[in-house]
């Protein structure tokens, strides 16, 4: 599916003329009501289920990488992770899930993921030609499956869908080479793979004979991408305290443990309160009100959000960190994996607010100074003790942010 939606065209009226002579004669499309279009459904959160254990098997493979080298694997593997989510929410933004030929398609896209998940920790190793086998069936599937559904029912859509094909297909080709080489070259082949689809996909995915893709938000709707952003972010929490757990519990019980544990929990409750007290219902505001909501949505939830998911993902490596050697020297990457997953967090709810509401707060400005500054301050404290400052910038720059929304007298329900 596309995952940008201002390139997804959009038909006068309805969107929804004829294509061609073949494909599904069902219609399968969202309805028009907005209780319908607008829901989010029991299969897309079945779907999302699959990704709890893929981020932790990621948090697994840049806690055990944590070079350079690991890093840009990391970021490969979080963007494709998070490339195949947003393509999938896009179809079940224009498909209507509860329609049997859908939900059977979203759980066969479930098992692939699934085979996705099961393979990233080795992804750069022995299971390198698996995951990009599952990761290209995964694109190339789905797409295929998007363009039969609407190839006699949108044909704007139909020909959007035949190009991004075309273009996955092409990207591919780097995918299955780069899992057939060895990881130094994999790397480069798959970072090429995943140019080709973020670049395509931002240029409308031209194809000679067949055009581009023209702004216009076709079947969008705004609130349902909010919302699905909104548990996904949800999802990566709790994989967060999954990582956690599971190294409490490895470990013996211990005064730094315990500490430890309770700054993992102060440091993901943080996060919560920053996205959900206010963040996520300015998002869907602005994407209600929005005039060009494709547009709107391809910044604000296709790429900003992925640094939100990301800093989430490092902040677990970091807390591991804390777990496993709480008192020993803080080297380079231990610092990164600390503090890193706070700031990235912290510049990606900032971005993401002056995205959807042209605004800049000075408490995340000064977060993300702060923790900037910590950053060189590091190798002076200990892992435990950087940890609790970085638990206390995230609860210092959420409880200023409410303040500052009640007295402005932003009413809690509208706060999310």
């Amino acid at each position: 599916m596309n995952a940008t939606p201002s390139t997804v065209p959009s038909a006068p009226g309805t969107g929804r003329r004829p294509a061609g002579r073949f494909g599904l004669r069902l219609n399968l499309m969202r309805p028009d009501r907005p209780d319908l279009a607008d829901r989010v459904t029991y299969i897309e959160l079945f779907f999302d289920l699959i990704f709890v254990f893929a981020l932790t098997q990621l948090s697994r493979h840049l806690y055990e990488n944590q070079s350079w080298q690991g890093a840009a694997e990391s970021v490969i593997l979080v963007l494709a992770l998070w490339w195949i989510w947003v393509h999938t929410t896009w179809v079940t933004n224009l498909l209507d899930p509860a329609r049997l030929p859908v939900r059977g398609v979203v759980i066969g896209l479930s098992l692939v993921g699934l085979v996705v998940s099961v393979s990233i920790y080795e992804s750069f190793g022995d299971r390198g030609f698996l995951f990009a086998v599952a990761y290209v069936t995964l694109q190339l599937g789905r797409t295929a499956f998007m363009a039969l559904a609407l190839a006699l029912h949108d044909r704007a859509l139909f020909r959007a869908f035949v190009r991004i094909f075309l273009w996955l297909a092409v990207a591919g080709l780097f995918w299955i080479l780069g899992g057939l080489l060895p990881a130094d070259y994999r790397l480069l082949l798959w970072a090429t793979a995943l140019g080709i689809e973020f670049v395509s996909a931002k240029l409308g995915f031209p194809v000679p004979g067949l055009g581009r893709a023209t702004p216009g938000d076709g079947e969008l709707s705004g609130p349902h991408i909010a919302e699905r952003s909104a548990l996904f972010v949800i999802i990566a929490l709790g994989e967060s305290f999954l990582v956690t757990g599971f190294a409490f519990v490895d470990q013996d019980v211990s005064v730094p443990g315990v500490l430890g544990l309770l700054l993992a929990f102060v440091s993901g409750a943080a996060m919560w309160w920053l996205y959900f007290d206010h963040s996520e219902y300015a998002g869907s505001k602005a994407l209600t009100d929005a005039a060009d909501p494709g547009r709107l949505a391809r910044l604000a939830y296709t790429y900003v959000h992925a640094m939100l998911i990301a800093g989430i993902v490092l902040s677990s490596v970091g807390v591991k960190e804390i777990l496993a050697h709480p008192d020993d020297p803080v080297i380079f990457s231990t610092a990164v994996a600390i503090t890193g997953g706070p700031l990235l967090y912290l510049l990606g709810l900032a971005l993401f607010r002056f995205v959807v509401a042209r605004e800049v707060l000075i408490s995340h400005v000064t977060g993300i100074a702060l923790l900037l500054l910590a950053l060189p301050l590091a190798f002076a404290l200990s892992p435990l003790a950087l940890g609790a400052l970085g638990a206390l910038m995230l609860t210092t720059v959420a409880c200023w942010g409410t303040i500052v929304r009640v007295r402005n007298g932003t009413a809690e329900k509208e706060a999310g």
